[in-house]
């Protein structure tokens, strides 16, 4: 697959002979007139890649691909190791446990959702083409009538209803927010090598936006007296606010100070070492890697946005409404998943609950502890509620 920098055909994806792939062209192509993400595109060109891969392998044309054809190429991604989490040798093992953090390291193998998105793109590939009368009469790709007749008319604010997923579709269970807890998050911070980096920090984890989203800010969209700043949603596009806590406002302020005057349409994060350029993600995911190897963690870019997330809808002092304005989320089942105890405040709660003296049992004012323990046979030698009776029986 290539990046060919042309807004209508932004993807190819290439045979084993350097020609693009003519039906995959004019699918991508129906896309991007339909107002389609390049980011989609390229996510569905990287997907038809491993399918046509497939094809190629067992030497069946894609016209002629059945189901059992889907079926091979589903077993071999759960069978084949991913070549893009090729580990170094003296790394974490994959698949297994950071102690410090609690996270698992990514395994070497195609995830759930991965083998998911890739069935999604063959089925609306052969989709696009049966539309036009091309390809098998049937989509080798099967699907879950009963999910897609409960959930087409559903709203975004509504949940998605249960149903019995499609064949070869894998379980894909939602995982928790991998939100730091506070003593992480200082030591994260603490590690950081630079201004520049612990602005980024800070910005992360006060706005809540997306990695992409929060590079591509541009000196004229930082609103110092609201202490905000206006990102470009990475799904819709839509430019939308971020607000900024006032220690990441003077962070930024320090940073921006620091690098002297600069063109009001320029990017505010630049590279500190070479020439003066723009700070990709790839570099802000370095410095992240580096300093995880100094505290032995395994923290992530996005787990900045878990923690904005849990922080925020935790708080009394917003909704849930107001938080999925502030993370950009199309439906608001997604911001419920944030909705849980963060972890530091839970365990201080057990410890108050664990440590908190057992209440002894009491009578009621009138009745005599020899009188319940030769009713019941349990031994009541605690003291009343009230006074003593004179008489010293129970008045029931």
């Amino acid at each position: 697959m290539v990046r060919t920098g042309q807004p209508v055909v932004p993807y190819l994806l290439l045979d084993g002979g350097d020609e693009p792939v003519v039906p995959v062209s004019d699918w991508t192509t129906d896309l991007i007139v339909g107002d389609a993400s390049p980011n989609t595109c390229r996510a569905y060109c990287y997907a038809l890649l491993t399918w046509f891969r497939v094809l190629w392998t067992i030497e069946v044309d894609w016209q002629r691909a059945t189901e059992g054809d889907v079926a091979a190429m589903v077993g071999w991604m759960r069978a084949a190791k991913n070549p893009q989490r090729v580990r170094r040798p003296d790394s974490a093992p994959a698949g297994s446990v950071n102690l410090k953090t609690g996270k698992r390291y990514l395994p070497d193998r195609y995830g759930a959702s991965t083998i998911n998105l890739t069935l999604a793109a063959v089925r609306g590939f052969y989709e696009f083409h049966a539309h036009l009368g091309e390809g098998p009469v049937l989509n080798p790709v099967p699907e879950s009538r009963r999910e897609a007749m409960v959930n087409r008319h559903r709203t975004p604010d509504t949940p998605r209803s249960p149903a019995r997923r499609g064949r070869l579709r894998q379980k894909s269970p939602r995982p928790a927010p991998r939100a730091m807890p506070d003593l992480a998050w200082d030591e994260l911070f603490a590690a950081m090598g630079s201004d520049r980096d612990r602005t980024l920090l800070s910005c992360y984890v006060s706005s809540g936006a997306r990695a992409t989203e929060l590079l591509g800010v541009r000196l004229s969209d930082v609103d110092w007296p609201g202490q905000r700043l206006w990102v470009v949603s990475k799904g819709t596009g839509v430019r939308r606010v971020a607000p900024l806590s006032p220690d990441a406002s003077l962070w930024l302020a320090r940073y921006v100070a620091g690098r002297g005057a600069a063109d009001p349409g320029a990017v505010v994060w630049r590279a500190l070492r070479g020439p003066d350029r723009p700070l990709t993600y790839s570099a802000v995911r370095r410095v992240l890697q580096r300093v995880n190897e100094k505290l032995g963690t395994n923290w992530t870019l996005h787990d900045l946005r878990h923690t904005a997330g849990v922080r925020m809808a935790n708080d009394p002092a917003l909704t849930i409404t107001d938080v999925q304005t502030i993370l950009g989320h199309t439906d608001i089942a997604t911001t419920t998943i944030y909705t849980v105890p963060r972890v530091e405040e839970m365990f201080d709660r057990l410890h108050a609950f664990y440590n908190r003296p057992r209440q002894a049992p009491t009578l009621p004012a009138g009745y005599d502890p020899r009188d319940m323990e030769t009713i019941f046979g349990a031994p009541w030698n605690h003291e009343l509620d009230g006074q003593d009776d004179p008489a010293g029986s129970a008045t029931p």
